[in-house]
């Protein structure tokens, strides 16, 4: 039987309820003009083969309750002439007159009401949020409990625009720098809708750009490298020269080398065997914009060594558009059927060209992408990870690199 249940409609008002459309009249304010759902009943056949089903139908559907325990949804009734049953009545239509009815149907007068009070707060505080309750009505609900602390930030940054301290230095009651982090993504929203321009550094996206977004101080950027030539040491010669500086610090340390390698992986760095004018920079994924201020890597010959995979080619691709002289290591097609037996599947493998790449990195991209390496692998998504790679191997490739040509200022 596919004739509409009273839980058919209150499923109706439900999905009203979780797209936002009936909260979104809250902040409308305007008149709700009834609500027509829809309904299916019976067919004629239907009638006169299962009238007794029909009956009982109609009494769940509440058109025999009194009109004080009726259902908060309106019944017209159309009548109709069978040539078996003579003259009845049939439910045709159901409406929703009023929000009220359709919140009470649903049980969820408790969580308007709740919706109605961050409405009436931003009105009096912060009119310009108004349109992301409109647009968030659901979101807005989940955050009610400390929705006036986030009113509160935002007014803080509207008298203090930039302030160039650290989330830490805003003092304020019930707002710490881990309720700020907590609830970034609401927050970037919000002050977008209520600062002016100049205030948002637009270039600057994402939580992890919350700070530079909005003029806090942000935690500086540490880059960690190793020197690999003995006779260049910013430490006592006796230490370890693994050093770990800000960014800052790194674009002005201009450091006597002709050559640096970046690795992804923490044990091959720290493995990196002595060089001559060399280091090594531990690098970390997606993000070589780090190193894009120090413009004495330009005058460097750079080597990066990350995964034989369709990912370790994407980083490779991305770090030539900071660094474009880059020259990949140990990411060729030797090294890759020389460690078969190390081989492991890739999971969510790159598909998206990568422009960047040179002719023998591309073809090899290709058959990684492609699939097309090994007939005992077939379909299978090929990566060697760097730390599979034999040690021996690794240093017959730094041996056979050859002198750095590029211009230095040591």
């Amino acid at each position: 039987m596919n004739w509409t249940t009273a839980d058919d409609l209150r499923a109706q008002v439900q999905k009203l309820w979780d797209k936002g459309d009936l909260l979104r009249l809250c902040v409308q304010g305007a008149v709700t003009p009834p609500r027509r759902l829809r309904l299916t009943g019976p067919t004629s056949t239907e009638l006169t083969e299962r009238f007794d089903e029909v009956r009982t139908w109609m009494k769940d559907l509440g058109c025999d309750a009194p009109t004080v325990s009726a259902p908060r949804y309106r019944l017209v009734m159309r009548e109709f002439r069978h040539r078996v049953l003579g003259l009845n009545t049939l439910p045709d239509e159901v409406w929703l007159d009023t929000l009220d009815d359709a919140l009470a149907l649903i049980g969820k007068q408790k969580e308007a009401r709740r919706f109605a009070g961050l409405v009436e707060l931003a009105r009096e505080r912060q009119p310009a949020v108004l349109v992301w309750l409109e647009r968030r009505p659901s979101t807005a609900l989940a955050v009610a409990s400390v929705w006036p602390r986030l009113l509160a930030v935002i007014t803080w940054l509207q008298a203090h625009p930039r302030p160039g301290i650290y989330l830490r230095q805003v003092d304020l009651p019930g707002v710490d720098s881990k309720f700020i982090e907590a609830n970034r993504g609401v927050l970037s929203e919000l002050l977008d809708l209520a600062l002016p321009v100049e205030a948002i550094d637009i270039s600057a996206s994402g939580a992890s750009q919350f700070c530079r977004r909005y003029g806090f101080k942000d935690k500086p950027l540490r880059i960690r490298f190793r020197l690999l030539d003995p006779g260049v040491a910013l430490l006592p010669s006796f230490c370890e020269q693994d050093i770990g500086v800000t960014q800052a610090a790194f674009e002005r340390l201009d450091l006597p080398v002709r050559r640096v390698f970046i690795t992804e992986n923490e044990v091959n760095f720290l493995a990196f065997p002595p060089l001559a004018d060399s280091m090594v920079i531990f690098g970390a994924g997606y993000g070589f914009e780090v190193l894009t201020g120090a413009r004495w890597l330009h005058e460097r010959s750079i080597y990066y060594w990350g995964d034989i995979d369709t990912h370790g080619f994407a980083i490779l691709d991305q770090l030539r558009s900071q660094l474009p002289h880059v020259q990949s290591l140990l990411m060729d097609r030797a090294t890759l059927l020389a460690h078969e037996s190390q081989w492991v599947e890739e999971t969510q493998p790159v598909v998206r060209d990568l422009p960047r790449l040179h002719i023998a990195e591309t073809e090899l991209f290709d058959d990684l992408r492609g699939k097309r390496l090994g007939n005992a692998r077939k379909n299978c998504d090929v990566r060697l990870e760097q730390e599979r790679i034999g040690f021996g191997w690794m240093q017959q490739a730094l041996a056979a690199l050859p002198e750095s040509t590029t211009r230095t200022t040591i």
